[in-house]
Protein backbone atom coordinates (compact mmCIF):
# COMPACT_ATOMS: atom_id res chain seq x y z
CA UNK A 1 0.00 0.00 0.00
CA UNK A 2 2.87 2.36 0.86
CA UNK A 3 4.57 1.64 -2.47
CA UNK A 4 1.27 2.24 -4.26
CA UNK A 5 0.92 5.61 -2.53
CA UNK A 6 4.50 6.61 -3.41
CA UNK A 7 3.86 5.58 -7.02
CA UNK A 8 0.72 7.75 -7.04
CA UNK A 9 2.69 10.75 -5.73
CA UNK A 10 5.45 10.14 -8.27
CA UNK A 11 2.88 9.90 -11.08
CA UNK A 12 1.36 13.18 -9.92
CA UNK A 13 4.82 14.76 -9.99
CA UNK A 14 5.33 13.46 -13.54
CA UNK A 15 1.97 14.93 -14.56
CA UNK A 16 2.86 18.35 -13.10
CA UNK A 17 6.38 18.29 -14.55
CA UNK A 18 5.02 17.37 -17.97
CA UNK A 19 2.49 20.18 -17.83
CA UNK A 20 5.16 22.72 -16.85
CA UNK A 21 7.49 21.50 -19.59
CA UNK A 22 4.74 21.61 -22.19
CA UNK A 23 3.80 25.14 -21.12
CA UNK A 24 7.44 26.27 -21.19
CA UNK A 25 7.98 24.83 -24.67
CA UNK A 26 4.89 26.56 -25.99
CA UNK A 27 5.90 29.89 -24.50
CA UNK A 28 9.38 29.69 -26.03
CA UNK A 29 8.00 28.67 -29.42
CA UNK A 30 5.44 31.46 -29.45
CA UNK A 31 6.77 34.10 -27.03
CA UNK A 32 6.68 37.10 -29.38
CA UNK A 33 3.34 36.02 -30.82
CA UNK A 34 1.85 35.84 -27.32
CA UNK A 35 3.21 39.30 -26.52
CA UNK A 36 1.76 40.76 -29.71
CA UNK A 37 -1.52 38.91 -29.18
CA UNK A 38 -1.85 40.32 -25.68
CA UNK A 39 -1.12 43.91 -26.72
CA UNK A 40 -3.45 43.80 -29.74
CA UNK A 41 -6.41 42.02 -28.19
CA UNK A 42 -7.30 43.91 -25.03
CA UNK A 43 -9.01 47.00 -26.42
CA UNK A 44 -12.44 45.98 -25.07
CA UNK A 45 -13.75 43.39 -22.54
CA UNK A 46 -14.85 40.87 -25.18
CA UNK A 47 -11.41 40.91 -26.81
CA UNK A 48 -9.80 40.67 -23.38
CA UNK A 49 -11.80 37.53 -22.59
CA UNK A 50 -10.81 36.00 -25.94
CA UNK A 51 -7.19 36.92 -25.24
CA UNK A 52 -7.17 35.17 -21.87
CA UNK A 53 -8.98 32.18 -23.33
CA UNK A 54 -6.58 31.90 -26.26
CA UNK A 55 -3.35 32.29 -24.29
CA UNK A 56 -4.44 29.86 -21.55
CA UNK A 57 -5.61 27.31 -24.11
CA UNK A 58 -2.14 27.48 -25.67
CA UNK A 59 0.08 27.43 -22.57
CA UNK A 60 -2.33 25.16 -20.62
CA UNK A 61 -1.99 27.05 -17.35
CA UNK A 62 -4.42 29.61 -16.00
CA UNK A 63 -2.00 30.23 -13.13
CA UNK A 64 0.74 31.23 -15.59
CA UNK A 65 -1.70 33.51 -17.42
CA UNK A 66 -2.95 35.21 -14.26
CA UNK A 67 0.58 35.71 -12.90
CA UNK A 68 1.54 37.17 -16.29
CA UNK A 69 -1.49 39.47 -16.19
CA UNK A 70 -0.68 40.61 -12.65
CA UNK A 71 2.90 41.30 -13.77
CA UNK A 72 1.70 43.27 -16.79
CA UNK A 73 -0.66 45.35 -14.65
CA UNK A 74 2.30 46.01 -12.34
CA UNK A 75 4.29 47.00 -15.42
CA UNK A 76 1.62 49.33 -16.74
CA UNK A 77 1.15 47.20 -19.87
CA UNK A 78 -2.49 46.49 -18.99
CA UNK A 79 -5.09 48.53 -17.15
CA UNK A 80 -6.96 46.95 -14.27
CA UNK A 81 -10.14 46.68 -16.36
CA UNK A 82 -8.23 44.95 -19.19
CA UNK A 83 -6.63 42.57 -16.71
CA UNK A 84 -10.02 41.56 -15.27
CA UNK A 85 -11.33 40.62 -18.71
CA UNK A 86 -8.19 38.62 -19.55
CA UNK A 87 -8.46 36.73 -16.24
CA UNK A 88 -12.08 35.87 -17.06
CA UNK A 89 -10.97 34.38 -20.36
CA UNK A 90 -8.12 32.51 -18.64
CA UNK A 91 -10.62 30.76 -16.40
CA UNK A 92 -12.47 29.47 -19.48
CA UNK A 93 -9.23 28.56 -21.27
CA UNK A 94 -8.02 26.35 -18.41
CA UNK A 95 -11.04 24.04 -18.91
CA UNK A 96 -9.42 22.79 -22.12
CA UNK A 97 -7.15 20.61 -19.94
CA UNK A 98 -10.16 18.83 -18.43
CA UNK A 99 -11.53 18.00 -21.89
CA UNK A 100 -8.13 16.74 -23.08
CA UNK A 101 -7.88 14.45 -20.05
CA UNK A 102 -11.50 13.25 -20.44
CA UNK A 103 -11.20 12.56 -24.17
CA UNK A 104 -7.64 11.28 -24.43
CA UNK A 105 -6.74 10.17 -20.93
CA UNK A 106 -9.65 7.82 -20.29
CA UNK A 107 -11.39 6.99 -23.57
CA UNK A 108 -8.08 6.06 -25.24
CA UNK A 109 -4.75 5.13 -23.72
CA UNK A 110 -2.73 8.00 -25.10
CA UNK A 111 0.23 6.87 -22.99
CA UNK A 112 0.84 4.15 -25.63
CA UNK A 113 1.99 6.92 -27.97
CA UNK A 114 4.00 8.71 -25.28
CA UNK A 115 7.26 6.80 -25.73
CA UNK A 116 7.29 7.09 -29.56
CA UNK A 117 6.54 10.80 -29.14
CA UNK A 118 9.51 11.10 -26.78
CA UNK A 119 11.69 9.64 -29.53
CA UNK A 120 10.44 12.39 -31.85
CA UNK A 121 11.06 14.94 -29.11
CA UNK A 122 14.66 13.72 -28.69
CA UNK A 123 15.31 14.01 -32.44
CA UNK A 124 14.04 17.59 -32.43
CA UNK A 125 16.03 18.41 -29.28
CA UNK A 126 19.35 17.85 -31.06
CA UNK A 127 18.36 20.21 -33.87
CA UNK A 128 20.40 23.38 -34.31
CA UNK A 129 17.20 25.41 -34.73
CA UNK A 130 15.99 27.02 -31.53
CA UNK A 131 12.33 26.64 -32.52
CA UNK A 132 12.73 22.88 -33.08
CA UNK A 133 14.21 22.50 -29.59
CA UNK A 134 11.24 24.38 -28.14
CA UNK A 135 8.84 22.09 -30.02
CA UNK A 136 10.74 19.07 -28.68
CA UNK A 137 10.19 20.36 -25.14
CA UNK A 138 6.48 20.69 -25.91
CA UNK A 139 6.28 17.10 -27.23
CA UNK A 140 8.22 15.58 -24.31
CA UNK A 141 6.09 17.55 -21.83
CA UNK A 142 2.90 16.33 -23.51
CA UNK A 143 4.17 12.74 -23.32
CA UNK A 144 5.13 13.01 -19.64
CA UNK A 145 1.76 14.55 -18.84
CA UNK A 146 -0.18 11.57 -20.19
CA UNK A 147 2.31 9.03 -18.87
CA UNK A 148 1.80 10.55 -15.43
CA UNK A 149 -1.96 10.46 -15.88
CA UNK A 150 -1.83 6.78 -16.90
CA UNK A 151 0.31 5.92 -13.88
CA UNK A 152 -2.05 7.84 -11.59
CA UNK A 153 -5.02 5.86 -12.91
CA UNK A 154 -3.22 2.58 -12.34
CA UNK A 155 -1.88 3.53 -8.90
CA UNK A 156 -5.10 4.45 -7.11
CA UNK A 157 -6.23 1.72 -4.70
CA UNK A 158 -8.85 -0.79 -5.88
CA UNK A 159 -11.92 -0.03 -3.78
CA UNK A 160 -13.19 -3.61 -4.13
CA UNK A 161 -10.05 -4.86 -2.37
CA UNK A 162 -9.81 -1.98 0.11
CA UNK A 163 -13.41 -1.31 1.24
CA UNK A 164 -12.21 0.71 4.25
CA UNK A 165 -11.16 3.45 1.82
CA UNK A 166 -14.61 3.39 0.25
CA UNK A 167 -16.34 3.58 3.63
CA UNK A 168 -14.15 6.57 4.56
CA UNK A 169 -15.11 8.37 1.37
CA UNK A 170 -18.74 7.40 1.78
CA UNK A 171 -18.60 8.87 5.29
CA UNK A 172 -17.75 12.22 3.74
CA UNK A 173 -20.65 11.93 1.32
CA UNK A 174 -23.43 11.32 3.81
CA UNK A 175 -24.05 14.80 5.18
CA UNK A 176 -26.28 16.38 2.54
CA UNK A 177 -25.32 19.95 1.69
CA UNK A 178 -22.58 19.70 4.32
CA UNK A 179 -20.85 17.10 2.15
CA UNK A 180 -20.87 19.50 -0.76
CA UNK A 181 -19.11 22.08 1.41
CA UNK A 182 -16.63 19.46 2.65
CA UNK A 183 -15.63 18.49 -0.89
CA UNK A 184 -15.54 22.16 -1.92
CA UNK A 185 -13.01 22.84 0.86
CA UNK A 186 -11.13 19.66 -0.07
CA UNK A 187 -10.83 20.83 -3.69
CA UNK A 188 -9.65 24.27 -2.54
CA UNK A 189 -6.98 22.91 -0.21
CA UNK A 190 -5.75 20.35 -2.74
CA UNK A 191 -5.33 23.09 -5.35
CA UNK A 192 -3.49 25.28 -2.84
CA UNK A 193 -1.08 22.42 -2.14
CA UNK A 194 -0.51 21.41 -5.76
CA UNK A 195 -0.56 25.01 -7.09
CA UNK A 196 -2.26 23.67 -10.22
CA UNK A 197 -6.01 23.51 -10.80
CA UNK A 198 -5.33 21.29 -13.84
CA UNK A 199 -3.59 18.67 -11.68
CA UNK A 200 -6.40 18.78 -9.12
CA UNK A 201 -8.93 18.45 -11.93
CA UNK A 202 -7.10 15.38 -13.24
CA UNK A 203 -7.15 13.82 -9.75
CA UNK A 204 -10.87 14.59 -9.43
CA UNK A 205 -11.57 12.94 -12.79
CA UNK A 206 -9.63 9.84 -11.68
CA UNK A 207 -11.48 9.63 -8.35
CA UNK A 208 -14.79 9.94 -10.20
CA UNK A 209 -13.75 7.44 -12.88
CA UNK A 210 -12.69 4.87 -10.25
CA UNK A 211 -15.99 5.23 -8.38
CA UNK A 212 -14.51 6.81 -5.27
CA UNK A 213 -16.95 9.71 -5.16
CA UNK A 214 -20.36 10.59 -6.55
CA UNK A 215 -20.79 13.00 -9.42
CA UNK A 216 -22.21 15.78 -7.26
CA UNK A 217 -19.26 15.53 -4.83
CA UNK A 218 -16.83 15.74 -7.77
CA UNK A 219 -18.65 18.87 -8.96
CA UNK A 220 -18.22 20.41 -5.51
CA UNK A 221 -14.47 19.68 -5.70
CA UNK A 222 -14.28 21.48 -9.05
CA UNK A 223 -15.92 24.54 -7.53
CA UNK A 224 -13.33 24.47 -4.75
CA UNK A 225 -10.53 24.21 -7.29
CA UNK A 226 -11.70 27.49 -8.84
CA UNK A 227 -11.17 29.20 -5.48
CA UNK A 228 -7.84 27.50 -4.78
CA UNK A 229 -6.33 28.54 -8.10
CA UNK A 230 -6.62 32.24 -7.22
CA UNK A 231 -3.90 31.94 -4.58
CA UNK A 232 -1.09 31.84 -7.17
CA UNK A 233 -1.93 35.28 -8.53
CA UNK A 234 -2.24 36.67 -5.01
CA UNK A 235 1.22 35.33 -4.13
CA UNK A 236 2.61 36.97 -7.27
CA UNK A 237 0.94 40.27 -6.38
CA UNK A 238 2.10 40.27 -2.76
CA UNK A 239 5.29 42.13 -3.67
CA UNK A 240 3.75 44.08 -6.54
CA UNK A 241 2.25 47.54 -6.58
CA UNK A 242 -1.32 48.46 -5.70
CA UNK A 243 -2.64 47.79 -9.21
CA UNK A 244 -1.14 44.29 -9.20
CA UNK A 245 -2.78 43.49 -5.85
CA UNK A 246 -6.10 44.73 -7.18
CA UNK A 247 -5.85 42.53 -10.30
CA UNK A 248 -5.18 39.46 -8.14
CA UNK A 249 -8.09 40.33 -5.85
CA UNK A 250 -10.36 40.74 -8.88
CA UNK A 251 -9.52 37.15 -9.84
CA UNK A 252 -10.57 36.01 -6.37
CA UNK A 253 -13.79 38.08 -6.49
CA UNK A 254 -14.66 36.59 -9.88
CA UNK A 255 -14.26 32.98 -8.76
CA UNK A 256 -15.83 33.38 -5.31
CA UNK A 257 -18.88 35.07 -6.83
CA UNK A 258 -19.22 32.18 -9.26
CA UNK A 259 -18.97 29.57 -6.51
CA UNK A 260 -21.66 31.39 -4.47
CA UNK A 261 -24.25 31.39 -7.27
CA UNK A 262 -23.31 27.81 -8.20
CA UNK A 263 -23.89 26.63 -4.61
CA UNK A 264 -27.20 28.50 -4.35
CA UNK A 265 -28.47 26.88 -7.55
CA UNK A 266 -26.52 23.63 -7.14
CA UNK A 267 -29.34 21.11 -7.82
CA UNK A 268 -30.65 23.11 -10.80
CA UNK A 269 -27.13 23.71 -12.10
CA UNK A 270 -26.36 19.97 -12.02
CA UNK A 271 -29.60 19.22 -13.86
CA UNK A 272 -28.59 21.71 -16.56
CA UNK A 273 -25.15 20.06 -16.81
CA UNK A 274 -26.74 16.62 -17.04
CA UNK A 275 -29.22 17.68 -19.72
CA UNK A 276 -26.55 19.36 -21.89
CA UNK A 277 -24.08 16.48 -21.52
CA UNK A 278 -26.58 13.72 -22.32
CA UNK A 279 -28.04 15.73 -25.24
CA UNK A 280 -24.67 16.48 -26.87
CA UNK A 281 -22.84 13.20 -26.28
CA UNK A 282 -25.74 10.72 -26.10
CA UNK A 283 -24.64 9.33 -22.71
CA UNK A 284 -26.68 8.71 -19.52
CA UNK A 285 -27.52 11.81 -17.50
CA UNK A 286 -24.61 12.13 -15.03
CA UNK A 287 -26.68 14.35 -12.73
CA UNK A 288 -29.16 11.65 -11.76
CA UNK A 289 -29.91 11.18 -8.09
CA UNK A 290 -26.80 9.89 -6.27
CA UNK A 291 -25.16 9.17 -9.63
CA UNK A 292 -22.09 6.95 -9.29
CA UNK A 293 -20.01 5.31 -11.96
CA UNK A 294 -20.07 1.58 -12.45
CA UNK A 295 -16.59 0.07 -12.60
CA UNK A 296 -16.46 -3.11 -14.70
CA UNK A 297 -13.51 -5.37 -15.37
CA UNK A 298 -12.79 -7.52 -18.36
CA UNK A 299 -11.16 -10.95 -18.38
CA UNK A 300 -7.72 -9.35 -18.14
CA UNK A 301 -8.84 -7.46 -15.03
CA UNK A 302 -8.06 -4.10 -16.67
CA UNK A 303 -10.66 -1.36 -16.16
CA UNK A 304 -13.09 -0.97 -19.06
CA UNK A 305 -14.78 2.30 -19.96
CA UNK A 306 -18.56 2.15 -19.31
CA UNK A 307 -21.28 4.54 -20.44
CA UNK A 308 -21.70 5.78 -16.87
CA UNK A 309 -17.96 6.53 -16.59
CA UNK A 310 -17.98 8.39 -19.91
CA UNK A 311 -21.06 10.35 -18.83
CA UNK A 312 -19.41 11.29 -15.52
CA UNK A 313 -16.15 12.43 -17.13
CA UNK A 314 -17.90 14.48 -19.80
CA UNK A 315 -20.35 15.88 -17.26
CA UNK A 316 -17.56 17.06 -14.94
CA UNK A 317 -15.67 18.66 -17.83
CA UNK A 318 -18.89 20.30 -18.98
CA UNK A 319 -19.50 21.70 -15.49
CA UNK A 320 -15.97 23.16 -15.43
CA UNK A 321 -16.48 24.88 -18.79
CA UNK A 322 -20.07 25.99 -18.25
CA UNK A 323 -19.36 27.33 -14.75
CA UNK A 324 -16.61 29.65 -16.00
CA UNK A 325 -18.50 30.58 -19.18
CA UNK A 326 -21.71 31.54 -17.34
CA UNK A 327 -19.71 33.39 -14.71
CA UNK A 328 -17.93 35.36 -17.43
CA UNK A 329 -21.18 36.14 -19.26
CA UNK A 330 -22.60 37.56 -16.01
CA UNK A 331 -19.58 39.50 -14.80
CA UNK A 332 -18.26 40.86 -18.09
CA UNK A 333 -20.97 43.53 -17.81
CA UNK A 334 -19.87 44.33 -14.25
CA UNK A 335 -16.15 44.91 -14.83
CA UNK A 336 -16.40 48.62 -13.83
CA UNK A 337 -18.15 47.58 -10.60
CA UNK A 338 -15.52 44.90 -9.87
CA UNK A 339 -12.84 47.50 -10.48
CA UNK A 340 -14.51 49.91 -8.02
CA UNK A 341 -14.88 47.12 -5.43
CA UNK A 342 -11.23 46.05 -5.48
CA UNK A 343 -10.11 49.69 -5.47
CA UNK A 344 -12.28 50.29 -2.40
CA UNK A 345 -10.81 47.23 -0.63
CA UNK A 346 -7.18 47.90 -1.62
CA UNK A 347 -6.60 51.63 -1.36
CA UNK A 348 -3.58 53.60 -2.47
CA UNK A 349 -1.11 53.96 0.43
CA UNK A 350 -1.68 57.24 2.26
CA UNK A 351 1.00 59.87 1.88
CA UNK A 352 3.03 57.51 -0.30
CA UNK A 353 5.97 59.34 -1.80
CA UNK A 354 5.90 58.62 -5.53
CA UNK A 355 9.54 58.99 -6.46
CA UNK A 356 10.38 59.08 -10.12
CA UNK A 357 13.43 56.93 -9.57
CA UNK A 358 11.75 53.84 -8.03
CA UNK A 359 11.37 50.72 -10.09
CA UNK A 360 7.92 50.59 -11.65
CA UNK A 361 7.67 47.50 -13.77
CA UNK A 362 9.51 44.48 -12.33
CA UNK A 363 8.13 44.07 -8.82
CA UNK A 364 5.42 41.45 -9.43
CA UNK A 365 7.22 38.54 -7.78
CA UNK A 366 7.58 35.10 -9.38
CA UNK A 367 8.48 34.94 -13.06
CA UNK A 368 5.88 32.44 -14.29
CA UNK A 369 6.35 33.30 -17.94
CA UNK A 370 10.01 34.16 -18.59
CA UNK A 371 9.49 34.40 -22.35
CA UNK A 372 7.04 37.25 -21.72
CA UNK A 373 8.92 38.87 -18.84
CA UNK A 374 11.36 40.50 -21.29
CA UNK A 375 8.50 42.93 -21.96
CA UNK A 376 8.63 44.05 -18.33
CA UNK A 377 12.43 44.35 -18.41
CA UNK A 378 12.30 46.55 -21.51
CA UNK A 379 9.64 48.79 -19.96
CA UNK A 380 11.86 49.18 -16.88
CA UNK A 381 14.89 49.98 -19.05
CA UNK A 382 12.90 52.67 -20.88
CA UNK A 383 11.91 54.03 -17.47
CA UNK A 384 15.62 53.96 -16.49
CA UNK A 385 16.49 55.97 -19.63
CA UNK A 386 13.80 58.55 -18.79
CA UNK A 387 15.22 58.89 -15.28
CA UNK A 388 18.67 59.42 -16.79
CA UNK A 389 17.28 62.13 -19.07
CA UNK A 390 15.67 63.85 -16.07
CA UNK A 391 19.02 63.78 -14.27
CA UNK A 392 20.76 65.33 -17.29
CA UNK A 393 18.46 68.37 -17.02
CA UNK A 394 20.14 69.16 -13.69
CA UNK A 395 23.57 68.92 -15.36
CA UNK A 396 22.38 71.31 -18.04
CA UNK A 397 21.10 73.73 -15.39
CA UNK A 398 24.36 73.47 -13.41
CA UNK A 399 26.38 74.59 -16.45
CA UNK A 400 24.70 78.01 -16.51
CA UNK A 401 24.15 78.44 -12.75
CA UNK A 402 26.24 81.27 -11.27
CA UNK A 403 24.85 81.32 -7.74
CA UNK A 404 27.02 79.15 -5.47
CA UNK A 405 24.22 77.92 -3.19
CA UNK A 406 21.93 77.00 -6.08
CA UNK A 407 24.82 75.24 -7.81
CA UNK A 408 25.43 73.12 -4.70
CA UNK A 409 21.76 72.10 -4.72
CA UNK A 410 22.08 71.01 -8.36
CA UNK A 411 25.35 69.20 -7.62
CA UNK A 412 23.69 67.29 -4.77
CA UNK A 413 20.91 66.22 -7.12
CA UNK A 414 23.41 65.01 -9.72
CA UNK A 415 25.23 62.97 -7.05
CA UNK A 416 21.87 61.52 -6.00
CA UNK A 417 20.96 60.63 -9.60
CA UNK A 418 24.32 58.88 -10.01
CA UNK A 419 23.55 56.76 -6.95
CA UNK A 420 20.05 56.10 -8.30
CA UNK A 421 21.54 54.93 -11.61
CA UNK A 422 23.82 52.50 -9.79
CA UNK A 423 20.91 51.08 -7.78
CA UNK A 424 18.53 50.75 -10.71
CA UNK A 425 21.20 49.08 -12.83
CA UNK A 426 21.76 46.55 -10.04
CA UNK A 427 18.08 45.79 -9.54
CA UNK A 428 17.39 45.35 -13.25
CA UNK A 429 20.47 43.11 -13.48
CA UNK A 430 19.08 40.92 -10.69
CA UNK A 431 15.82 40.59 -12.61
CA UNK A 432 17.71 39.73 -15.80
CA UNK A 433 19.73 37.15 -13.84
CA UNK A 434 16.48 35.43 -12.85
CA UNK A 435 15.36 35.49 -16.46
CA UNK A 436 18.66 34.06 -17.67
CA UNK A 437 18.44 31.25 -15.12
CA UNK A 438 15.03 30.26 -16.52
CA UNK A 439 14.61 27.96 -19.47
CA UNK A 440 14.41 30.51 -22.29
CA UNK A 441 14.74 30.52 -26.06
CA UNK A 442 17.92 31.52 -27.89
CA UNK A 443 16.24 34.66 -29.24
CA UNK A 444 15.22 35.76 -25.74
CA UNK A 445 18.72 34.99 -24.43
CA UNK A 446 20.16 37.24 -27.14
CA UNK A 447 17.85 40.07 -26.12
CA UNK A 448 18.72 39.68 -22.44
CA UNK A 449 22.45 39.95 -23.23
CA UNK A 450 21.73 43.19 -25.09
CA UNK A 451 19.75 44.47 -22.08
CA UNK A 452 22.75 43.90 -19.80
CA UNK A 453 24.83 46.10 -22.13
CA UNK A 454 22.10 48.76 -22.32
CA UNK A 455 21.75 49.16 -18.55
CA UNK A 456 25.54 49.42 -18.29
CA UNK A 457 25.53 52.31 -20.79
CA UNK A 458 22.66 54.01 -18.94
CA UNK A 459 24.57 53.73 -15.68
CA UNK A 460 27.58 55.33 -17.41
CA UNK A 461 25.35 58.27 -18.40
CA UNK A 462 24.62 58.81 -14.72
CA UNK A 463 28.36 58.77 -13.99
CA UNK A 464 28.90 61.42 -16.67
CA UNK A 465 26.31 63.73 -15.14
CA UNK A 466 28.06 63.49 -11.79
CA UNK A 467 31.46 64.03 -13.52
CA UNK A 468 30.20 67.28 -15.04
CA UNK A 469 29.19 68.47 -11.59
CA UNK A 470 32.67 67.67 -10.24
CA UNK A 471 34.34 69.59 -13.10
CA UNK A 472 32.11 72.60 -12.42
CA UNK A 473 32.82 72.34 -8.68
CA UNK A 474 36.59 72.41 -9.28
CA UNK A 475 36.11 75.42 -11.57
CA UNK A 476 34.25 77.24 -8.82
CA UNK A 477 36.83 76.31 -6.18
CA UNK A 478 39.56 77.84 -8.35
CA UNK A 479 37.33 80.87 -8.95
CA UNK A 480 37.21 80.44 -12.72
CA UNK A 481 34.20 81.78 -14.63
CA UNK A 482 32.92 80.88 -18.10
CA UNK A 483 32.13 83.86 -20.29
CA UNK A 484 28.76 84.21 -22.02
CA UNK A 485 29.98 82.64 -25.28
CA UNK A 486 31.38 79.58 -23.48
CA UNK A 487 28.11 79.06 -21.59
CA UNK A 488 26.18 79.45 -24.86
CA UNK A 489 28.41 76.86 -26.56
CA UNK A 490 28.05 74.38 -23.70
CA UNK A 491 24.27 74.82 -23.73
CA UNK A 492 24.27 74.17 -27.48
CA UNK A 493 26.26 70.98 -26.89
CA UNK A 494 23.88 69.97 -24.09
CA UNK A 495 20.90 70.56 -26.41
CA UNK A 496 22.38 68.10 -28.90
CA UNK A 497 22.88 65.55 -26.11
CA UNK A 498 19.27 66.07 -25.05
CA UNK A 499 18.11 65.38 -28.63
CA UNK A 500 20.24 62.22 -28.62
CA UNK A 501 18.44 61.17 -25.42
CA UNK A 502 15.10 61.50 -27.24
CA UNK A 503 16.41 59.41 -30.14
CA UNK A 504 17.73 56.71 -27.78
CA UNK A 505 14.48 56.48 -25.82
CA UNK A 506 12.52 56.36 -29.08
CA UNK A 507 14.64 53.44 -30.29
CA UNK A 508 14.16 51.67 -26.96
CA UNK A 509 10.39 52.04 -27.35
CA UNK A 510 10.52 50.69 -30.92
CA UNK A 511 12.59 47.71 -29.77
CA UNK A 512 10.14 47.01 -26.97
CA UNK A 513 7.31 46.98 -29.55
CA UNK A 514 9.33 44.74 -31.90
CA UNK A 515 9.17 47.34 -34.71
CA UNK A 516 12.77 48.60 -34.67
CA UNK A 517 13.97 48.78 -38.29
CA UNK A 518 17.12 50.89 -38.29
CA UNK A 519 18.99 53.28 -36.00
CA UNK A 520 20.12 55.81 -38.59
CA UNK A 521 18.63 58.53 -36.37
CA UNK A 522 21.06 57.59 -33.62
CA UNK A 523 24.05 57.74 -35.96
CA UNK A 524 22.91 61.19 -37.15
CA UNK A 525 22.59 62.42 -33.57
CA UNK A 526 26.07 61.09 -32.76
CA UNK A 527 27.53 62.80 -35.84
CA UNK A 528 26.02 66.15 -34.81
CA UNK A 529 27.53 65.82 -31.32
CA UNK A 530 30.95 64.82 -32.68
CA UNK A 531 31.00 67.62 -35.27
CA UNK A 532 30.01 70.21 -32.69
CA UNK A 533 32.66 68.89 -30.27
CA UNK A 534 35.34 69.19 -32.97
CA UNK A 535 34.22 72.72 -33.88
CA UNK A 536 34.19 73.89 -30.25
CA UNK A 537 37.56 72.29 -29.53
CA UNK A 538 39.24 73.86 -32.54
CA UNK A 539 37.76 77.28 -31.76
CA UNK A 540 38.89 77.06 -28.13
CA UNK A 541 42.44 76.14 -29.12
CA UNK A 542 42.57 79.18 -31.42
CA UNK A 543 41.33 81.41 -28.54
CA UNK A 544 44.02 80.04 -26.21
CA UNK A 545 46.76 80.59 -28.80
CA UNK A 546 45.60 84.15 -29.44
CA UNK A 547 45.50 84.88 -25.70
CA UNK A 548 41.74 85.55 -25.65
CA UNK A 549 41.01 82.75 -23.14
CA UNK A 550 42.56 81.72 -19.83
CA UNK A 551 44.19 78.33 -20.21
CA UNK A 552 42.91 76.84 -16.94
CA UNK A 553 39.36 78.04 -17.61
CA UNK A 554 39.56 76.50 -21.08
CA UNK A 555 40.65 73.17 -19.56
CA UNK A 556 37.44 73.02 -17.50
CA UNK A 557 35.45 74.09 -20.54
CA UNK A 558 36.93 71.38 -22.77
CA UNK A 559 36.56 68.73 -20.04
CA UNK A 560 32.82 69.42 -20.01
CA UNK A 561 32.65 69.35 -23.82
CA UNK A 562 34.44 65.98 -23.83
CA UNK A 563 32.16 64.59 -21.11
CA UNK A 564 29.11 65.62 -23.13
CA UNK A 565 30.60 63.93 -26.19
CA UNK A 566 31.17 60.75 -24.13
CA UNK A 567 27.46 60.78 -23.24
CA UNK A 568 26.73 60.75 -26.96
CA UNK A 569 28.99 57.68 -27.28
CA UNK A 570 27.08 55.85 -24.54
CA UNK A 571 23.78 56.60 -26.26
CA UNK A 572 24.91 55.41 -29.71
CA UNK A 573 26.12 52.21 -28.01
CA UNK A 574 22.59 51.65 -26.69
CA UNK A 575 21.06 51.99 -30.14
CA UNK A 576 23.69 49.73 -31.67
CA UNK A 577 23.01 47.04 -29.05
CA UNK A 578 19.29 47.30 -29.83
CA UNK A 579 19.93 47.08 -33.57
CA UNK A 580 21.90 43.85 -33.17
CA UNK A 581 19.47 42.11 -30.82
CA UNK A 582 16.00 43.56 -31.40
CA UNK A 583 15.91 44.50 -35.07
CA UNK A 584 12.77 43.13 -36.73
CA UNK A 585 14.27 41.28 -39.69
Amino acid sequence: MALQLLTLLGALGMFLYGMNMMSSGLQKAAGDRLRNFLSAMTSNPAKGVLTGLGITSVIQSSSATTVMVVSFVNAGLLTLAQAISVIMGANIGTTVTAWLVSWLGFKADISILAVPLMALGFILSISKKDKNRSVSELIVGFSLLFLGLSLMKNSVPDLQQTPEVLSFIQGWQGHGFGSILIFLVFGTVLTLVLQSSSATMALTLIMLNMGWIRFDMACAMVLGENIGTTITANIAAAVGNTSAKRAALAHTVFNVFGVIWALISFPLFLKLIGFITSSIFGVPNPAGANFTVEVLHGVDEQPMQTDSQTAALYGLSMLHTLFNTINTCILIWLIPQIEKLVCAIIKEPKNAEKELFRLKYIEAGPIATPELATEQAMKEIIHFAEISRNGFKYAKAAIREQDADKFEELRAKLVKYEEISDRIEGEIAVFLNHLSASDISEDTSKKIKAMYKVIGELESLGDSGESISRILSRKNIHKKVFDADSVKNLEQMADEVEKAYDVMIGNLSLAQSNILIRVTNAYNAEDRINNLRNHLRDAEIENIESGQKNYHTSVYYMDIVNELEKMGDFMINVSQDLERAFQNN
